[in-house]
C-alpha cells in the first residue's frame, strides 16, 4: 500500500491513506485535545476542540474527521488555533454548572482536564443551562442534562458497542439534550444499567447513583450487623484510585480497607462465584444428559439479563436459572452465615462492592428475596468505595495485607476469572469436565476462551462428547452471537455472555480512566490471580463443600433451588 506523505508542524508524517489528521499527529507524537472524540466508536467532530491549520484550506478544520492528503501541511499550535480552541472551550463552559469543587468527577473530568490544557482561566460568555433537571428514575444510574456538554460519546456506546439504543439526541436548538425517546424517565426504558455510558462520559452527566450515605448509616448502627463481599474484579482496579498502576492486585489491601470502615465480616464474591459454578455447572450437566433447553446462557451478569429480557424474551429458557454470584451471597448470608453465627438475619445489612452499576438493579429485583429478606442491601461500585475510603482519609497504599473472613472468605482461582470475559465458561469447564469423567485435568487454562475478542469459540472433549461453546463480551457482540443462535446458523451446548466489554474487569462502576490498554492490564491482573492461588477448581472449595454438607444437601437440591436459583421476565422494549 502507497503512504501518504504529509508535514505536521514542521515533521514529515507517512501514513495510509484514509487515515485522519488527529491520527497522523498521534503518530507524529503531537498530542491534540479531543472532548467527543472516541476511537472508532464516536468520530462527528462535534467539540470543535481539535481545530488545527491547514495550508491552503478557507478555516480551521476538525482533525478528528479530515482526512490526510498527499502533500498536507498541517499547523497545531498557531495563535489562531490556540484562540479558537480556547474560544470554543469557553463556549462550553459558558452554559455548564459551575460546581466543579463539589461534582463527583472533579480532578477525573475531562472538562476541566481540557479547560486547564488550554489555558482557559475565565469564561467571558454568558449562557443559560439548560431547562432539565436531573433523572433519577433508574436504579442504577443518574442523567443530568446540566451537565451534559453534548458530545455524543454516551450514544455512540449505547448504540454501536451495546447495541441498545437507549438514548439519543432529542430537541433541537438550545433545547437539544440527550434522553430516551420522547424524553421518557431512565428508569422506564429499556435501558440495562450497564453504565457504559458513565465511563465514557467526560464530564458527570452520566453517573452511578450513589448509595454511599446508606452504607455509613449502616456502619453506624449498633443494631447492624453489617458484613460486605467483594467481587473478583474490584481487586485488580480499586487501586487505580490510589495512584497504584492498573493491574495491581490489591486484594489484602482491600480486605484491609474495608475492616478500617468498620465492616463486622470482610468476605468474598468468588466464594458464592465457586457455588455458582457448582450450581450451574451441575445444571449444564443436567441439561445435557437429560435432554433439556440447549444451549444453556450463564446468568450472572445482571446488564445481560435485562437485555435478553427486552430483546430476545424468546430465549429465556436458555438461562440458566442460577443468581448471580452476588446474589447467592445474599442469601446465604442471611440464612446459613445467620444460622452459624447465631444472629437474626433481619439485623444483617449486606454490602456488595461491585465493578458494575447494574448490579444496583439486580439487588433491587423482587425475586431476590428467597431468605425474606432483600438478599443484598445496598450495592457500591468500585468507584463509591473509593470514594468512601478517601472520606475516611486511609492510606490505600500503605496498608498491610489481611485475609477474608471465613467461611464465605474461601475461594479458588476458577472464582477469580469470573471478572474476566469467558472465566465463568473456563471455571466452568474444569469442574464439569472432572465432575463429569472423574479424571484430572491435565491443564486448567482453557486459552480458546479467553482474551479480548468480541466472540470466542470453542469445543471441547468430555468423556468422548464433544461440547461447543462460546463466549461473547459486550452486548453488541452478544447480539451477533444469538442472532446466529435463532437464525441456527451456529449449535453451541453452552454460552457465556458478558455485558460489559472485557466482562467485569470493564465493568460500568470501574475507576474512570484514560488509558486505552486498561482492560488488557485488569484482565492480565485476574489471571495472575488465578495462577497464584493453591487452589483453582471450584469443586475442591473446602468451605464450598461444607457448606454442602451443613446447610444445602447437594446441587441442584430443594434448598439450593429455594436460595440459589430465581427466575427471568420478558420486558417490553418500548
Amino acid at each position: 500500500m502507497s503512504l501518504v506523505t504529509l508535514t505536521i508542524d514542521g515533521q514529515e508524517v507517512r501514513v495510509p491513506p484514509g487515515t485522519t489528521i488527529l491520527a497522523a499527529a498521534k503518530e507524529a507524537g503531537v498530542k491534540i485535545p479531543t472532548l467527543c472524540y472516541l476511537e472508532e466508536i464516536n468520530v462527528i467532530g462535534a467539540c470543535r476542540l481539535c481545530l488545527v491549520q491547514v495550508e491552503g484550506a478557507r478555516t480551521l478544520v476538525a482533525s478528528c474527521v479530515a482526512q490526510v492528503s498527499e502533500g498536507m501541511v498541517v499547523h497545531t499550535n498557531t495563535p489562531e488555533v490556540r484562540r479558537a480552541r480556547a474560544i470554543n472551550m469557553e463556549l462550553i463552559l459558558s452554559n455548564h454548572p459551575q460546581d466543579c469543587l463539589t461534582c463527583t468527577r472533579s480532578t477525573n473530568c475531562e472538562l476541566q482536564q481540557l479547560a486547564a490544557e488550554l489555558g482557559v482561566r475565565e469564561v467571558r460568555f454568558a449562557g443559560a443551562l439548560p431547562p432539565y433537571e436531573p433523572d433519577e428514575s433508574s436504579l442504577s444510574l443518574v442523567r443530568d442534562p446540566k451537565k451534559c456538554v453534548l458530545c455524543r460519546r454516551c450514544v455512540a456506546v449505547c448504540d454501536r458497542v451495546q447495541g441498545v439504543n437507549a438514548i439519543d439526541v432529542q430537541e433541537r436548538g438550545f433545547a437539544t439534550v440527550v434522553a430516551p425517546a420522547f424524553l421518557a424517565p431512565l428508569g422506564d426504558v429499556a435501558c440495562v444499567n450497564c453504565g457504559q455510558c458513565s465511563l465514557v462520559c467526560p464530564t458527570a452527566a452520566i453517573r452511578e447513583k450513589d448509595q454511599t450515605a446508606e452504607v455509613w448509616a449502616a456502619l453506624s448502627d449498633p443494631q447492624k450487623h453489617v458484613v460486605v463481599q467483594t467481587a473478583p474484579a474490584v481487586r485488580v482496579s480499586i487501586g487505580e484510585m490510589f495512584g497504584l498502576p492498573p493491574g495491581s492486585i490489591v486484594t489484602g489491601k482491600l480486605v484491609a480497607a474495608l475492616r478500617r470502615l468498620g465492616f463486622d465480616r470482610v468476605f468474598d464474591t468468588d466464594f458464592t462465584a465457586d457455588l455458582t459454578i457448582m450450581e450451574e455447572g451441575s445444571e449444564f450437566i443436567h441439561r445435557l444428559q437429560n435432554g433439556g433447553t440447549l444451549p444453556l446462557i450463564t446468568s450472572c451478569s445482571p446488564g445481560w439479563i435485562k437485555f435478553i429480557e427486552h430483546f430476545y424474551p424468546g430465549l429465556l429458557p436458555h438461562l440458566s436459572t442460577c443468581k448471580s454470584p452476588q446474589q447467592m451471597f445474599g442469601a446465604l448470608a442471611k440464612t446459613y452465615y445467620a444460622q452459624k453465627a447465631g444472629i437474626d438475619p433481619a439485623n444483617i445489612f449486606v454490602v456488595s462492592i461491585m465493578p458494575c452499576t447494574a448490579k444496583k438493579f439486580e439487588a433491587a429485583r423482587p425475586e431476590m428475596m428467597a431468605s425474606g429478606f432483600a438478599d443484598v442491601d445496598v450495592v457500591l461500585t468500585t468507584r463509591e468505595l473509593g470514594r468512601m475510603l478517601k472520606q475516611a482519609g486511609i492510606d490505600f497504599a500503605a496498608l498491610p495485607e489481611e485475609d477474608y473472613d471465613e467461611p464465605l472468605g474461601i475461594s479458588t482461582g476458577a472464582a477469580v476469572i469470573f471478572g474476566a470475559t469467558g472465566g465463568v465458561m473456563e471455571a466452568a469447564l474444569r469442574t464439569a469436565y472432572e465432575l463429569v469423567t472423574g479424571s484430572t485435568l491435565l491443564s486448567l487454562d482453557f486459552t480458546e476462551v479467553r482474551g479480548l475478542r468480541g466472540i470466542k469459540e470453542a469445543s471441547v472433549n468430555i468423556d468422548g462428547s464433544v461440547i461447543n461453546v462460546a463466549v461473547a463480551h459486550g452486548l453488541g457482540n452478544a447480539r451477533v452471537l444469538l442472532d446466529s443462535v435463532v437464525r441456527g446458523e451456529k449449535q453451541y451446548h453452552f454460552i457465556e455472555i458478558m455485558c460489559c466489554p472485557g466482562g467485569c474487569i470493564g465493568g460500568g462502576g470501574q475507576p474512570i480512566s484514560s488509558d486505552p490498554e486498561i482492560r488488557a492490564k485488569r484482565l492480565e491482573a485476574i489471571y495472575r490471580a488465578d495462577r497464584e492461588l493453591p487452589l483453582r477448581k471450584s469443586h475442591e472449595n473446602p468451605a464450598v463443600r461444607a457448606l454442602y454438607e451443613e446447610f444445602l444437601g447437594q446441587p441442584l437440591g430443594h434448598k439450593s433451588h429455594h436460595l440459589l436459583h430465581t427466575s427471568y421476565t420478558a420486558r417490553e422494549r418500548f
